[in-house]
């Protein structure tokens, strides 16, 4: 039984540059389908999680707006029901697809919750940026009304900066686990799960903060012991010296080797550092592929034909 992964990036329900509708996420979900049909078709059991920066954002602002009309919704629920309404999103374009396939997996979106440190160092001094861009006036005025922490952006303006603590463990593990093994198709950990930590009885307690999509993937991957970890992302393979003149492509690689450029600061933090993490994390906990390409090559990139492959070692 073949079991893997699918992490597909931000880019495959939002594009930038075109209007952030629910139509528009729903054929964009839609089009992302062909590389996870194939695999289903090849006897793939799979587990799929999801990017939602552009939701959660939108999500917040939404709260912002209806601040004098509505109850507040702190972070971790935002997580939530962008997590719940992205799953039904791929649930539903899935399940049709299938259906017109005539292959015959059911589908679920399994709500996730992700345990994390309440000591992790993010927590303390929060770096991840989300949501809106504001003025240096109405940044303080965010900060003395809600006790936000808010950074500037570049030279956009000031957003509000939340913990991104690593993921730990999948609280779902067990029945994501049972799912596959009865060949459903689980959508979990969307926007790398709601992050909770342990109270001193045991008890679990939500935290303001988002987990990283990558670092959750490879997380719920070891825990639901996937062989294959495939990461969809905007580029079809890895480079090194990205953008300069010596450039090169990564067709395979090792986890060393991948460390290697990691700690040479070839992958910036917020774009394809999470996901080297991510692998090198994998595969260090006894995964056996790693394959970072875009949502097109998906298929082609399973079959050795395309992506960036990293392996033990």
């Amino acid at each position: 039984m073949k079991r893997a992964v699918v992490a597909l990036g931000g880019n495959a329900i939002t594009k930038a540059g075109e209007p952030d509708t629910i139509a528009n996420q729903f054929a964009n979900t839609r089009a992302s389908l062909g590389g996870l049909v194939e695999l289903l078709r090849e006897g793939y059991d799979i587990a799929i999680t999801h990017g939602n920066g552009p939701q959660v954002g939108n999500a917040i602002l939404r709260v912002e707006l209806a601040a004098d009309k509505a109850p507040l919704l702190p972070l971790g629920v935002c997580v939530a029901d962008t997590e719940g309404g992205m799953g039904y999103m791929i649930a539903q374009s899935l399940i049709n697809r299938l259906q017109k396939e005539k292959i015959g997996r059911p589908v679920v979106t399994v709500l996730t919750q992700v345990l994390v440190d309440k000591d992790d160092p993010s927590i303390s001094d929060p770096a991840k940026f989300i949501g809106q861009f504001y003025s240096r006036e109405e940044a303080d005025d965010l900060m003395k009304k809600r006790g936000w922490k808010m950074k500037k952006d570049s030279n956009r303006g000031w957003r509000r900066v939340v913990p991104s603590p690593q993921p730990k463990d999948i609280i779902e593990k067990e029945p994501i686990k049972k799912l596959l093994e009865q060949r459903v198709v689980v959508i979990a950990a969307g926007g790398g799960g709601i992050p909770v930590y342990r109270m001193p009885d045991g008890s679990l307690e939500g935290v303001d903060a988002v987990v990283d999509k990558d670092l959750a993937s490879a997380v719920l991957a070891r825990e639901v012991a996937a062989e294959l970890l495939l990461i969809l992302t905007g580029v079809d393979r890895v480079a090194i010296h990205f953008g300069q003149l010596e450039q090169k492509f990564l067709d395979t690689i090792t986890a060393k080797e991948a460390q290697k450029y990691f700690d040479a600061g070839e992958f910036p933090p917020g774009s394809m550092g999470p996901k080297i993490k991510a692998a090198i994390n994998f595969l260090q906990s006894g995964g056996k592929e790693v394959i970072i390409t875009s949502i097109p090559q998906a298929y082609p990139a399973v079959l050795g034909k395309a992506g960036t492959h990293i392996l033990p070692g």
